[in-house]
């Protein structure tokens, strides 16, 4: 059996109507899940111009021809829309175990659209769909909702579900799988709670095997044995993301400090090593052989850390911790618990409230705007008490519950220059300032700054460094050659183009980057699961597709390569620390990016993708969405 079912599941809030449509082979080889079905349904079916927490909007839910399978990395989805946040193309990618359930259970893909007149959940069992009231659970936070999901339904079922900021339609509230994983960035959380949707919950009992099953469990097995021997995923199943010495990215200058304004954090020692502070376990998505999920317990006179929760990633490490100048590791998990609680991207989360911290550091916020809260960097409580204030939209919160962009522009009187983001999206806690692949990647990302499908070119100083070889998966496509970390030139757009494909395209199966497939093991696993006769190149073609809709859609929604740029404290160093001489020459990134927009086949001088490109990638039919 396929690991398709060619099964789409639609679902009109407004009127109440369930359909399933039928989008075919053709239709599912040429996009194979994830962005690509998502950026198809916004082109298609919203409006140019439509409200993103409008009733125009359609959020989807896009596992892939490899979600569901049991083997690591296989347990992804993408989960799209209009961005709130961005204005532009929105998705964002989540493990767990609800996007397996829901393949399962029958479905491809789901789009929903219009809005419920009341609050409603969607339940999902082998095919069968209904939707319910969920009245009595708005206002609840995840942990609430899925316990009482759980009890009406089934105890095994998984959940794809927000809290009180999605309800609030906080511009980044999440959509969480579970208590523990987050489709984190672009703001879909909101669109969730615009719809009224508090959660779509499913329970299967079939599974999926492909249509070559014995090869599947034999690359499952070899992936398995790679792990435990340390060949793949190496420190991954013991630390997780950030679970080592923090002081190796303020030596660096990776580590952004101080909403990115300082080098130097002596008391980063306090986020080093958490597992050995109050690490409980390590648990992992569904079938997969890495386990790189950190599960935290903390009981201290100040706070208290529901291990429910799980723990704390690399980037909630430096965005609730580093970025705010807070060094207590309780006091990021009690921050990183309520943002799950809640539905928060940690990312969105933490790199607002910094920059909150350096407006009140300078006059700009006053105590009368904090409702008394001495939001000063390294004051933990004042960061907790914040991301509280936000979820609910409370006092100050409810103008934090905006984009950064947003936000300086009311605020006005020079506060933009501490606003760290691109296209209205807060970076994440890698600086481009040392990796310069991540400034062209944050420039031209069609989701703004994401560090998941940009070039970190700190493992390519080197031919021999593991990171050269690993990386992208570069050396396989043809890159072959050391590059400088400073460098802008062609070589590392080149570079960076590869590797954002490659992982746009994992994107689109969806796949985890974390376990190593190769380009060719996945080709491999995609023939094994779909019994089609996919090739490197044809997996290539699914990436760059995606890269391509997605800036059409943006284009068609009225970005330009004006667009494309970093903020301005991008531009200089920081107050000491390895970056002291740094800052990003802005000539020589705007001529990477012109570059960039060859080497993609988009016009040099606007930024439009071209008919060619388009026709060449099979999705001609979008060359009419551009403007003229």
């Amino acid at each position: 059996m396929a690991s398709f079912h060619n099964k789409i599941l639609r679902v009109n809030l407004t009127d109440g109507t369930i359909a399933v449509e039928e989008p075919g082979q053709v239709y599912l080889r040429r996009y194979m899940g994830g962005w690509n079905i998502i950026a198809d349904v916004l082109l298609k079916e919203v409006p140019k111009g439509a409200d993103p927490l409008g009733p125009e909007n359609k959020l989807v839910f896009a596992p892939g021809v490899l979600t569901g399978l049991a083997i690591s990395g296989a347990a992804r989805m993408a989960v799209g829309a209009k961005s709130p946040l961005t204005g532009g193309f929105g998705a964002a990618e989540v493990g767990g175990y609800f996007g397996s359930e829901f393949k399962q259970a029958g479905f491809d893909a789901l789009i929903v659209e219009g809005v419920s007149p009341k609050p409603v959940y969607l339940w999902i069992k082998d095919g069968q769909v209904e939707i319910r009231d969920a009245s009595h659970l708005w206002g609840k936070t995840t942990k609430e909702t899925l316990e009482a999901l759980r009890e009406e339904s089934d105890r095994r079922a998984q959940a794809a579900m927000i809290g009180p900021g999605g309800e609030n339609m906080v511009r980044y509230a999440c959509v969480m799988d579970g208590l523990k994983d987050a489709a984190g960035r672009t703001g879909l959380g909101a669109v969730m709670g615009s719809k009224r949707l508090k959660a779509v919950v499913a329970r299967a009992t079939n599974r999926l095997e492909g249509v070559n099953p014995e090869k599947v469990r034999e690359m499952a097995r070899f992936e398995a044995e790679q792990v435990r021997e340390g060949k793949r995923s190496a420190g991954m199943s013991k630390w997780g993301t950030g679970g080592g010495d923090m002081m190796d990215g303020v030596l660096q200058g990776n580590l952004p400090i101080r909403n990115f304004r300082d080098g130097e954090f002596p008391e980063g020692d306090g986020l080093s090593y958490i597992m050995d502070k109050i690490g409980v376990q390590m648990e992992g998505c569904y079938a997969c052989a890495v386990r790189c999920k950190k599960v935290v317990k903390a009981e201290t006179p100040q706070y208290s850390v529901d291990p429910s929760y799980g723990g704390p990633e690399y980037e909630t490490l430096g965005s609730l911790g580093s970025t705010c100048g807070v060094s207590d590791v309780v006091a990021v998990s009690r921050a990183n618990e309520l943002c799950n609680a809640y539905s928060l991207d940690t990312i969105g989360a933490g790199v607002t409230i910094a920059f909150a911290m350096e407006c009140f550091e300078n006059g700009l916020l006053t105590l009368e705007d904090t409702d008394g809260i001495d939001l000063r960097f390294g004051n933990g409580d004042a960061m907790i008490q914040m991301v509280s204030k936000i979820a609910r939209r409370e006092g100050l919160g409810n103008l934090l519950a905006e984009g950064l962009a947003t936000i300086a522009e009311k605020i006005g009187r020079g506060s933009e220059m501490y606003a760290m983001q691109t296209k209205n999206q807060a970076f994440p806690m890698h600086e481009p300032r040392f990796k310069r692949g991540l400034a062209i990647g944050y420039a031209v990302s069609p989701t703004g700054a994401d560090h998941c499908h940009s070039l970190h070119d700190s493992g390519m100083v080197n031919a021999t460094d593991e990171g050269f070889t690993t990386n992208g998966r570069l050396r396989g496509l043809g890159v072959l050659e050391p590059m400088p970390l400073e460098s802008l030139g062609p070589e590392k757009v080149r570079a960076g183009i590869y590797h954002s494909t490659v992982n746009v395209m994992f994107n689109c199966l969806p796949m985890c980057m974390f376990p190593g497939w190769s380009v060719n093991e996945m080709a491999e696993l995609v023939e094994a699961a779909t019994g089609w006769d996919v090739t490197t190149y044809e997996l290539m073609q699914v990436g760059e597709r995606a890269l391509n809709l997605a800036r059409v859609y943006n284009m068609r929604e009225g970005f330009t390569i004006d667009d494309d740029r970093l903020p301005e404290r991008s531009y200089g160093p920081t107050i000491g620390g390895a970056l002291a001489d740094g800052g990003i020459d802005r000539e020589e990134l705007r001529e990477a990016v012109q570059t960039y927009y060859g080497m993609m086949g988009w016009d040099e001088e606007t930024g439009k993708p071209r008919r060619g490109t388009l026709e060449s990638l099979d999705i001609g039919w979008a060359a009419s969405y551009l403007p003229q």
